[in-house]
Protein backbone atom coordinates (compact mmCIF):
# COMPACT_ATOMS: atom_id res chain seq x y z
CA UNK A 1 0.00 0.00 0.00
CA UNK A 2 0.93 3.53 -0.95
CA UNK A 3 0.87 6.55 1.45
CA UNK A 4 -2.21 8.16 -0.15
CA UNK A 5 -1.55 11.45 2.00
CA UNK A 6 1.61 12.02 0.15
CA UNK A 7 0.97 14.80 -2.99
CA UNK A 8 4.76 14.17 -4.57
CA UNK A 9 4.03 16.35 -7.87
CA UNK A 10 2.28 18.90 -5.99
CA UNK A 11 5.21 19.13 -3.46
CA UNK A 12 8.04 19.53 -6.43
CA UNK A 13 5.76 22.23 -7.90
CA UNK A 14 5.94 24.58 -4.45
CA UNK A 15 9.21 24.17 -3.92
CA UNK A 16 10.41 25.00 -7.65
CA UNK A 17 8.04 27.86 -7.24
CA UNK A 18 9.25 29.27 -4.10
CA UNK A 19 13.00 28.64 -4.86
CA UNK A 20 14.57 31.86 -5.22
CA UNK A 21 16.60 31.94 -8.52
CA UNK A 22 16.43 33.93 -12.16
CA UNK A 23 14.71 32.05 -14.46
CA UNK A 24 15.66 31.98 -18.12
CA UNK A 25 13.45 29.24 -19.49
CA UNK A 26 9.98 29.45 -20.54
CA UNK A 27 7.87 30.83 -19.81
CA UNK A 28 8.02 33.78 -21.33
CA UNK A 29 6.17 35.66 -18.02
CA UNK A 30 9.32 34.61 -15.80
CA UNK A 31 7.49 33.33 -12.59
CA UNK A 32 4.55 35.69 -13.12
CA UNK A 33 6.97 39.12 -12.92
CA UNK A 34 6.26 39.61 -16.41
CA UNK A 35 1.98 38.48 -16.31
CA UNK A 36 -0.28 41.40 -17.41
CA UNK A 37 -1.50 43.86 -14.87
CA UNK A 38 -5.88 42.59 -15.48
CA UNK A 39 -4.66 39.05 -15.38
CA UNK A 40 -2.24 39.16 -12.02
CA UNK A 41 -5.51 41.17 -10.41
CA UNK A 42 -7.69 38.24 -11.52
CA UNK A 43 -5.89 35.27 -9.93
CA UNK A 44 -3.19 36.65 -7.79
CA UNK A 45 0.55 36.56 -8.72
CA UNK A 46 0.93 32.96 -6.84
CA UNK A 47 -0.51 31.11 -9.89
CA UNK A 48 2.08 32.09 -11.74
CA UNK A 49 4.94 31.31 -9.84
CA UNK A 50 3.52 27.74 -10.23
CA UNK A 51 2.92 28.30 -13.81
CA UNK A 52 6.73 26.20 -14.67
CA UNK A 53 7.82 23.48 -17.28
CA UNK A 54 9.77 20.74 -17.15
CA UNK A 55 12.43 21.36 -15.16
CA UNK A 56 14.73 18.65 -13.75
CA UNK A 57 12.73 18.22 -10.69
CA UNK A 58 9.47 18.54 -11.89
CA UNK A 59 9.83 15.02 -14.10
CA UNK A 60 8.87 14.26 -17.81
CA UNK A 61 5.08 13.74 -18.35
CA UNK A 62 6.20 11.55 -21.62
CA UNK A 63 8.89 9.94 -20.05
CA UNK A 64 7.87 9.99 -16.27
CA UNK A 65 10.92 8.53 -14.11
CA UNK A 66 10.54 11.02 -10.87
CA UNK A 67 7.60 12.71 -9.19
CA UNK A 68 5.22 12.29 -11.92
CA UNK A 69 5.34 8.82 -12.07
CA UNK A 70 5.19 8.60 -7.99
CA UNK A 71 2.18 10.28 -8.58
CA UNK A 72 0.53 8.53 -11.45
CA UNK A 73 1.08 5.52 -9.52
CA UNK A 74 -0.90 6.98 -6.15
CA UNK A 75 -3.53 7.30 -8.34
CA UNK A 76 -3.58 4.14 -9.78
CA UNK A 77 -3.39 2.57 -6.47
CA UNK A 78 -6.11 5.24 -5.75
CA UNK A 79 -8.81 4.82 -8.32
CA UNK A 80 -7.93 0.76 -8.91
CA UNK A 81 -5.79 0.60 -11.81
CA UNK A 82 -2.69 -0.98 -13.46
CA UNK A 83 -0.82 2.15 -14.59
CA UNK A 84 -2.68 5.77 -14.47
CA UNK A 85 -1.91 8.46 -17.37
CA UNK A 86 -2.51 12.26 -16.16
CA UNK A 87 -4.09 14.03 -19.44
CA UNK A 88 -3.62 17.76 -19.75
CA UNK A 89 -6.18 17.47 -22.72
CA UNK A 90 -8.76 16.67 -20.98
CA UNK A 91 -10.68 13.06 -21.83
CA UNK A 92 -10.87 14.10 -25.37
CA UNK A 93 -6.81 13.02 -25.55
CA UNK A 94 -7.13 9.90 -23.66
CA UNK A 95 -10.37 8.49 -25.58
CA UNK A 96 -8.29 9.35 -29.23
CA UNK A 97 -4.92 7.35 -27.46
CA UNK A 98 -7.56 4.12 -26.78
CA UNK A 99 -8.90 3.99 -29.93
CA UNK A 100 -5.27 4.37 -31.53
CA UNK A 101 -3.76 1.97 -29.19
CA UNK A 102 -6.17 -0.75 -30.28
CA UNK A 103 -7.00 0.44 -34.01
CA UNK A 104 -5.32 0.71 -37.01
CA UNK A 105 -6.30 1.40 -40.40
CA UNK A 106 -9.18 -0.59 -41.67
CA UNK A 107 -9.90 -2.08 -38.12
CA UNK A 108 -13.11 -2.40 -36.74
CA UNK A 109 -14.53 -0.79 -33.59
CA UNK A 110 -17.81 -1.24 -31.66
CA UNK A 111 -19.28 1.65 -30.18
CA UNK A 112 -22.69 3.29 -29.63
CA UNK A 113 -24.18 5.75 -31.86
CA UNK A 114 -24.40 8.57 -29.23
CA UNK A 115 -20.93 8.82 -28.61
CA UNK A 116 -19.00 11.70 -27.64
CA UNK A 117 -17.30 13.50 -30.51
CA UNK A 118 -13.79 12.96 -28.98
CA UNK A 119 -14.75 9.38 -30.38
CA UNK A 120 -15.28 10.49 -33.40
CA UNK A 121 -11.96 12.32 -33.19
CA UNK A 122 -10.38 9.11 -32.92
CA UNK A 123 -12.34 6.96 -35.40
CA UNK A 124 -10.63 10.31 -38.15
CA UNK A 125 -6.80 9.50 -36.95
CA UNK A 126 -6.98 6.17 -36.54
CA UNK A 127 -8.33 5.18 -39.81
CA UNK A 128 -10.44 2.48 -38.29
CA UNK A 129 -14.13 1.53 -39.15
CA UNK A 130 -17.51 2.42 -36.69
CA UNK A 131 -19.29 -0.71 -36.32
CA UNK A 132 -22.52 1.81 -34.50
CA UNK A 133 -24.88 0.27 -32.18
CA UNK A 134 -28.32 2.44 -31.50
CA UNK A 135 -28.49 2.88 -27.71
CA UNK A 136 -31.68 1.72 -25.67
CA UNK A 137 -34.01 4.41 -25.67
CA UNK A 138 -37.05 5.76 -22.94
CA UNK A 139 -39.91 6.93 -25.37
CA UNK A 140 -41.39 8.42 -22.27
CA UNK A 141 -38.64 10.35 -20.99
CA UNK A 142 -37.10 10.73 -25.02
CA UNK A 143 -33.87 9.90 -23.66
CA UNK A 144 -31.23 7.43 -25.56
CA UNK A 145 -29.67 5.14 -22.48
CA UNK A 146 -26.90 2.96 -23.02
CA UNK A 147 -26.04 -0.38 -25.45
CA UNK A 148 -27.20 -3.68 -24.39
CA UNK A 149 -25.77 -6.82 -24.19
CA UNK A 150 -27.68 -8.46 -26.25
CA UNK A 151 -27.08 -5.58 -28.73
CA UNK A 152 -23.30 -5.80 -28.40
CA UNK A 153 -23.23 -9.85 -28.87
CA UNK A 154 -25.16 -9.67 -32.05
CA UNK A 155 -22.84 -6.84 -32.83
CA UNK A 156 -19.71 -9.65 -32.46
CA UNK A 157 -21.31 -12.29 -33.67
CA UNK A 158 -21.57 -10.53 -37.35
CA UNK A 159 -18.25 -8.47 -36.42
CA UNK A 160 -15.84 -11.24 -34.85
CA UNK A 161 -12.79 -9.11 -36.39
CA UNK A 162 -13.69 -6.34 -34.33
CA UNK A 163 -10.37 -4.93 -32.16
CA UNK A 164 -12.01 -3.17 -29.26
CA UNK A 165 -15.57 -2.19 -28.31
CA UNK A 166 -16.09 1.44 -26.70
CA UNK A 167 -19.32 2.11 -24.46
CA UNK A 168 -20.01 5.21 -22.50
CA UNK A 169 -20.30 4.57 -18.53
CA UNK A 170 -22.20 6.45 -17.60
CA UNK A 171 -24.45 8.82 -20.24
CA UNK A 172 -24.27 12.43 -19.67
CA UNK A 173 -27.84 12.13 -17.56
CA UNK A 174 -25.46 9.97 -15.21
CA UNK A 175 -27.23 6.13 -16.54
CA UNK A 176 -25.65 3.39 -16.44
CA UNK A 177 -26.12 0.69 -18.34
CA UNK A 178 -25.41 -3.52 -17.52
CA UNK A 179 -21.58 -2.57 -17.88
CA UNK A 180 -20.20 -6.03 -16.15
CA UNK A 181 -22.10 -7.94 -18.95
CA UNK A 182 -20.74 -5.79 -21.80
CA UNK A 183 -17.29 -6.82 -20.51
CA UNK A 184 -18.17 -10.69 -20.20
CA UNK A 185 -18.88 -10.15 -23.74
CA UNK A 186 -16.32 -8.26 -25.13
CA UNK A 187 -13.96 -10.78 -23.42
CA UNK A 188 -15.56 -14.36 -24.90
CA UNK A 189 -13.48 -12.49 -28.12
CA UNK A 190 -10.34 -11.78 -25.94
CA UNK A 191 -10.92 -8.23 -27.32
CA UNK A 192 -10.39 -5.10 -25.01
CA UNK A 193 -13.42 -2.82 -23.46
CA UNK A 194 -12.31 0.89 -23.78
CA UNK A 195 -15.05 2.83 -21.29
CA UNK A 196 -15.48 6.88 -21.88
CA UNK A 197 -16.07 7.24 -17.82
CA UNK A 198 -15.43 11.11 -18.41
CA UNK A 199 -18.30 11.50 -15.54
CA UNK A 200 -17.86 8.78 -13.38
CA UNK A 201 -14.68 9.96 -11.35
CA UNK A 202 -16.38 9.62 -8.27
CA UNK A 203 -18.07 6.16 -8.36
CA UNK A 204 -14.64 4.64 -6.72
CA UNK A 205 -15.34 6.59 -3.77
CA UNK A 206 -18.85 5.25 -2.36
CA UNK A 207 -20.85 2.11 -2.25
CA UNK A 208 -23.92 3.90 -3.51
CA UNK A 209 -22.57 5.16 -6.40
CA UNK A 210 -22.76 2.76 -9.55
CA UNK A 211 -20.10 0.04 -9.98
CA UNK A 212 -16.81 1.47 -11.17
CA UNK A 213 -15.77 1.05 -14.92
CA UNK A 214 -12.72 -1.33 -14.03
CA UNK A 215 -14.60 -3.27 -11.04
CA UNK A 216 -17.04 -3.82 -13.44
CA UNK A 217 -14.35 -5.43 -16.00
CA UNK A 218 -13.09 -2.71 -18.20
CA UNK A 219 -9.62 -2.73 -19.40
CA UNK A 220 -9.17 0.73 -20.55
CA UNK A 221 -11.31 4.21 -18.70
CA UNK A 222 -10.85 7.35 -18.99
CA UNK A 223 -12.12 9.91 -16.87
CA UNK A 224 -12.33 13.67 -15.98
CA UNK A 225 -11.30 14.89 -12.75
CA UNK A 226 -12.34 18.11 -13.54
CA UNK A 227 -16.11 17.73 -14.50
CA UNK A 228 -16.80 16.01 -10.87
CA UNK A 229 -13.45 16.32 -8.79
CA UNK A 230 -11.54 18.48 -7.40
CA UNK A 231 -9.16 19.11 -10.51
CA UNK A 232 -8.55 21.88 -12.85
CA UNK A 233 -10.89 21.91 -15.95
CA UNK A 234 -8.85 20.07 -19.02
CA UNK A 235 -7.31 17.44 -16.25
CA UNK A 236 -8.11 13.95 -16.46
CA UNK A 237 -6.75 10.48 -16.47
CA UNK A 238 -6.35 7.32 -18.18
CA UNK A 239 -6.24 4.38 -16.54
CA UNK A 240 -5.91 0.54 -17.49
CA UNK A 241 -5.79 -2.97 -16.22
CA UNK A 242 -4.92 -6.67 -17.57
CA UNK A 243 -3.03 -7.38 -20.49
CA UNK A 244 -5.25 -6.91 -23.37
CA UNK A 245 -3.64 -3.35 -24.47
CA UNK A 246 -0.18 -2.53 -24.90
CA UNK A 247 0.91 -0.08 -22.20
CA UNK A 248 4.22 0.95 -24.41
CA UNK A 249 0.83 2.18 -27.58
CA UNK A 250 -0.79 4.03 -24.66
CA UNK A 251 2.34 6.04 -24.19
CA UNK A 252 3.25 6.18 -27.67
CA UNK A 253 -0.37 7.47 -28.52
CA UNK A 254 -0.88 10.02 -26.00
CA UNK A 255 2.64 11.46 -27.29
CA UNK A 256 0.59 12.30 -30.39
CA UNK A 257 -2.70 13.95 -29.08
CA UNK A 258 -1.06 15.71 -25.42
CA UNK A 259 0.70 18.95 -25.47
CA UNK A 260 4.82 18.83 -24.90
CA UNK A 261 4.53 21.82 -22.77
CA UNK A 262 2.36 20.40 -20.69
CA UNK A 263 0.50 22.69 -18.09
CA UNK A 264 1.85 22.29 -14.55
CA UNK A 265 -1.02 23.66 -12.57
CA UNK A 266 -3.04 21.05 -14.36
CA UNK A 267 -0.78 18.48 -13.67
CA UNK A 268 -0.68 19.50 -9.89
CA UNK A 269 -4.54 19.62 -9.58
CA UNK A 270 -4.68 15.92 -10.37
CA UNK A 271 -2.31 15.25 -7.77
CA UNK A 272 -3.85 17.13 -5.00
CA UNK A 273 -7.92 15.77 -6.49
CA UNK A 274 -6.46 12.05 -6.18
CA UNK A 275 -5.35 12.97 -1.97
CA UNK A 276 -8.42 14.44 -1.39
CA UNK A 277 -10.32 11.49 -2.55
CA UNK A 278 -8.46 9.32 -1.23
CA UNK A 279 -8.18 10.24 2.10
CA UNK A 280 -11.87 12.02 2.21
CA UNK A 281 -13.54 10.67 -0.74
CA UNK A 282 -16.41 8.98 1.15
CA UNK A 283 -17.22 11.78 3.32
CA UNK A 284 -17.60 13.90 0.49
CA UNK A 285 -19.49 11.73 -1.56
CA UNK A 286 -21.66 11.52 0.95
CA UNK A 287 -22.22 14.82 1.33
CA UNK A 288 -23.38 15.59 -2.33
CA UNK A 289 -25.29 12.18 -2.36
CA UNK A 290 -27.28 13.77 0.78
CA UNK A 291 -27.10 17.18 -1.29
CA UNK A 292 -29.13 15.44 -4.36
CA UNK A 293 -31.16 13.34 -2.61
CA UNK A 294 -32.79 16.69 -1.02
CA UNK A 295 -33.07 18.76 -4.62
CA UNK A 296 -34.31 15.96 -5.99
CA UNK A 297 -36.95 14.99 -3.13
CA UNK A 298 -38.02 18.48 -2.95
CA UNK A 299 -38.32 19.30 -6.82
CA UNK A 300 -40.07 16.21 -7.14
CA UNK A 301 -42.84 17.90 -5.48
CA UNK A 302 -43.51 21.24 -7.72
CA UNK A 303 -46.38 20.49 -9.86
CA UNK A 304 -45.30 20.21 -13.47
CA UNK A 305 -41.65 19.06 -13.03
CA UNK A 306 -40.17 15.73 -12.89
CA UNK A 307 -36.84 14.35 -11.85
CA UNK A 308 -35.43 11.51 -13.44
CA UNK A 309 -35.07 8.30 -11.08
CA UNK A 310 -33.58 4.79 -10.46
CA UNK A 311 -34.70 2.01 -13.05
CA UNK A 312 -37.81 0.97 -12.02
CA UNK A 313 -40.22 -2.19 -13.33
CA UNK A 314 -40.65 -2.13 -17.10
CA UNK A 315 -44.30 -0.66 -18.05
CA UNK A 316 -45.82 -1.27 -20.93
CA UNK A 317 -44.26 -0.31 -24.04
CA UNK A 318 -41.34 1.41 -22.33
CA UNK A 319 -37.51 -0.31 -22.00
CA UNK A 320 -36.65 1.75 -18.26
CA UNK A 321 -35.56 -1.04 -16.09
CA UNK A 322 -34.02 -3.22 -18.77
CA UNK A 323 -30.48 -3.15 -19.61
CA UNK A 324 -29.64 -0.49 -20.84
CA UNK A 325 -30.69 1.33 -17.56
CA UNK A 326 -29.22 -0.48 -14.54
CA UNK A 327 -27.91 1.92 -12.42
CA UNK A 328 -28.27 5.72 -11.75
CA UNK A 329 -25.39 8.52 -10.36
CA UNK A 330 -27.75 9.86 -7.99
CA UNK A 331 -25.15 13.05 -7.56
CA UNK A 332 -26.98 14.03 -11.56
CA UNK A 333 -30.01 15.37 -11.58
CA UNK A 334 -31.83 15.67 -14.72
CA UNK A 335 -35.58 17.53 -14.93
CA UNK A 336 -38.12 17.13 -17.09
CA UNK A 337 -39.63 20.54 -17.55
CA UNK A 338 -41.43 19.96 -20.28
CA UNK A 339 -44.76 19.89 -18.08
CA UNK A 340 -44.41 23.61 -17.30
CA UNK A 341 -45.10 23.99 -21.35
CA UNK A 342 -41.37 25.25 -21.66
CA UNK A 343 -38.39 23.62 -23.70
CA UNK A 344 -35.03 23.12 -21.79
CA UNK A 345 -33.21 25.76 -23.52
CA UNK A 346 -35.99 28.59 -22.14
CA UNK A 347 -35.94 27.09 -18.50
CA UNK A 348 -32.38 27.05 -18.40
CA UNK A 349 -32.37 31.18 -19.76
CA UNK A 350 -34.88 31.83 -16.97
CA UNK A 351 -32.97 30.32 -14.27
CA UNK A 352 -29.83 31.52 -15.49
CA UNK A 353 -30.85 35.25 -15.88
CA UNK A 354 -33.39 35.57 -13.59
CA UNK A 355 -32.46 33.29 -10.78
CA UNK A 356 -28.65 32.88 -11.27
CA UNK A 357 -29.15 28.96 -11.36
CA UNK A 358 -27.15 27.65 -13.97
CA UNK A 359 -27.30 24.16 -15.64
CA UNK A 360 -24.71 21.85 -16.88
CA UNK A 361 -26.78 21.60 -19.80
CA UNK A 362 -30.38 21.63 -21.65
CA UNK A 363 -31.99 19.72 -24.17
CA UNK A 364 -35.47 20.10 -25.44
CA UNK A 365 -37.65 18.41 -22.15
CA UNK A 366 -34.93 18.46 -19.81
CA UNK A 367 -32.36 20.08 -17.63
CA UNK A 368 -29.43 18.25 -15.97
CA UNK A 369 -26.83 19.50 -13.08
CA UNK A 370 -23.79 18.16 -11.60
CA UNK A 371 -24.15 17.75 -7.53
CA UNK A 372 -20.87 17.50 -6.46
CA UNK A 373 -17.72 17.87 -3.65
CA UNK A 374 -17.90 21.63 -4.29
CA UNK A 375 -21.91 22.36 -3.84
CA UNK A 376 -23.18 23.69 -0.67
CA UNK A 377 -26.40 23.51 0.89
CA UNK A 378 -27.21 27.13 -0.29
CA UNK A 379 -26.62 26.20 -3.68
CA UNK A 380 -29.22 23.09 -3.39
CA UNK A 381 -31.83 25.89 -1.70
CA UNK A 382 -31.56 28.42 -4.42
CA UNK A 383 -31.92 25.42 -6.85
CA UNK A 384 -35.37 24.85 -5.29
CA UNK A 385 -35.92 28.44 -4.88
CA UNK A 386 -35.40 28.97 -8.79
CA UNK A 387 -37.62 26.08 -9.80
CA UNK A 388 -40.31 26.59 -7.72
CA UNK A 389 -40.60 30.06 -9.22
CA UNK A 390 -40.29 28.84 -12.36
CA UNK A 391 -43.41 26.82 -12.25
CA UNK A 392 -45.12 29.37 -10.88
CA UNK A 393 -44.52 32.50 -12.84
CA UNK A 394 -43.37 31.16 -16.26
CA UNK A 395 -45.83 28.07 -16.79
CA UNK A 396 -47.41 27.79 -20.30
CA UNK A 397 -50.18 25.84 -21.48
CA UNK A 398 -48.52 24.12 -24.79
CA UNK A 399 -44.70 23.21 -25.46
CA UNK A 400 -44.49 22.81 -28.92
CA UNK A 401 -41.87 20.08 -29.46
CA UNK A 402 -41.40 16.99 -31.76
CA UNK A 403 -41.28 14.66 -29.47
CA UNK A 404 -39.71 11.37 -29.83
CA UNK A 405 -36.92 13.07 -31.61
CA UNK A 406 -33.87 11.00 -30.02
CA UNK A 407 -35.74 8.14 -31.36
CA UNK A 408 -35.62 9.60 -34.56
CA UNK A 409 -31.78 10.26 -34.45
CA UNK A 410 -30.14 7.50 -32.98
CA UNK A 411 -32.44 4.79 -32.60
CA UNK A 412 -33.51 4.19 -35.58
CA UNK A 413 -31.62 3.36 -39.46
CA UNK A 414 -31.49 7.04 -39.79
CA UNK A 415 -27.46 7.42 -40.23
CA UNK A 416 -25.81 5.44 -42.99
CA UNK A 417 -21.91 5.59 -43.68
CA UNK A 418 -20.71 5.74 -46.88
CA UNK A 419 -17.20 5.65 -45.51
CA UNK A 420 -15.00 5.61 -43.15
CA UNK A 421 -14.71 8.85 -40.86
CA UNK A 422 -10.56 9.44 -41.81
CA UNK A 423 -11.81 9.22 -45.49
CA UNK A 424 -14.94 11.60 -45.57
CA UNK A 425 -12.79 13.81 -43.47
CA UNK A 426 -9.71 14.20 -46.05
CA UNK A 427 -11.42 13.56 -49.34
CA UNK A 428 -11.50 16.88 -51.58
CA UNK A 429 -14.88 18.83 -50.29
CA UNK A 430 -17.10 21.55 -51.35
CA UNK A 431 -19.31 24.01 -49.55
CA UNK A 432 -22.79 23.88 -50.25
CA UNK A 433 -26.41 25.84 -49.12
CA UNK A 434 -27.98 23.88 -46.52
CA UNK A 435 -30.94 23.16 -49.35
CA UNK A 436 -28.38 21.55 -51.26
CA UNK A 437 -27.11 18.89 -48.75
CA UNK A 438 -29.67 16.09 -48.84
CA UNK A 439 -28.23 13.04 -49.52
CA UNK A 440 -24.70 14.86 -49.85
CA UNK A 441 -22.14 12.64 -47.75
CA UNK A 442 -20.88 14.95 -44.71
CA UNK A 443 -17.07 15.92 -44.41
CA UNK A 444 -17.41 17.80 -41.35
CA UNK A 445 -18.76 16.79 -37.17
CA UNK A 446 -21.86 18.49 -36.24
CA UNK A 447 -23.39 18.17 -33.05
CA UNK A 448 -25.31 20.07 -30.51
CA UNK A 449 -23.11 21.36 -27.36
CA UNK A 450 -23.58 20.75 -24.94
CA UNK A 451 -23.11 17.33 -24.80
CA UNK A 452 -21.14 17.05 -27.60
CA UNK A 453 -22.73 14.33 -29.41
CA UNK A 454 -22.78 14.42 -33.37
CA UNK A 455 -25.61 14.59 -35.25
CA UNK A 456 -23.27 14.08 -38.16
CA UNK A 457 -20.14 13.39 -38.58
CA UNK A 458 -17.53 12.55 -41.56
CA UNK A 459 -18.56 9.96 -44.07
CA UNK A 460 -22.22 10.16 -42.91
CA UNK A 461 -24.93 10.64 -45.36
CA UNK A 462 -26.80 14.12 -45.11
CA UNK A 463 -30.69 13.32 -44.39
CA UNK A 464 -33.92 15.58 -44.14
CA UNK A 465 -34.68 14.35 -40.74
CA UNK A 466 -31.69 15.47 -39.41
CA UNK A 467 -31.32 18.41 -41.25
CA UNK A 468 -34.44 19.22 -39.57
CA UNK A 469 -33.37 18.39 -36.32
CA UNK A 470 -30.70 20.52 -36.12
CA UNK A 471 -32.82 23.29 -37.29
CA UNK A 472 -35.50 22.78 -34.95
CA UNK A 473 -32.28 22.73 -31.75
CA UNK A 474 -31.13 25.98 -33.06
CA UNK A 475 -34.44 27.72 -33.51
CA UNK A 476 -35.07 26.95 -30.05
CA UNK A 477 -31.73 28.11 -28.30
CA UNK A 478 -29.35 25.29 -28.51
CA UNK A 479 -25.93 25.83 -29.87
CA UNK A 480 -24.03 23.92 -32.67
CA UNK A 481 -20.81 23.21 -32.26
CA UNK A 482 -17.78 21.39 -34.83
CA UNK A 483 -18.91 22.75 -38.20
CA UNK A 484 -17.46 25.49 -40.47
CA UNK A 485 -20.66 27.31 -40.64
CA UNK A 486 -22.84 26.92 -36.81
CA UNK A 487 -25.40 29.01 -38.32
CA UNK A 488 -26.01 26.35 -40.60
CA UNK A 489 -26.92 27.83 -43.76
CA UNK A 490 -24.04 25.91 -45.54
CA UNK A 491 -22.04 22.58 -45.06
CA UNK A 492 -19.25 20.71 -45.67
CA UNK A 493 -20.09 17.56 -47.97
CA UNK A 494 -17.59 15.57 -50.05
CA UNK A 495 -17.18 16.25 -53.60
Amino acid sequence: MLNQNQTPLLDALKANATRPHAPFYTPGHKLGKGISQPLADLFGKAVFRADLTELADLDNLFSPQGVIQEAQQLAAEAFGASQTWFLVNGSTCGIEAAILATCGTGDKIILPRNVHSSAIAGLILSGAIPIFLNPEYDPVLDIAHSITPNALQSALQQHPDAKAVLTVYPTYYGVCGDLSAIANITHQYNIPLLVDEAHGAHFTFHPKLPTPALVAGADLTVQSIHKVLGAMTQASMLHIQGNRIDCDRISKALQLVQSTSPSYLLLASLDAARQQMALHGKMLMSRALQLANEARTKINQIPGLSVLQIPIPPYQGGLRGSLGFVALDETRLTVTVSGLGLTGFEADEILDEKFAVTAEFASLQHLTFIISLGNTLADIEQLVQGFTTLAKEYRRTNLNVKSHIWQNLFTTQCHTLCCSPREAFFAVSEILPLTQTNKRICAEIVCPYPPGIPVLMPGEVITKPILEYLQQIQAMGGFISGCNDTSLKTFKVVK
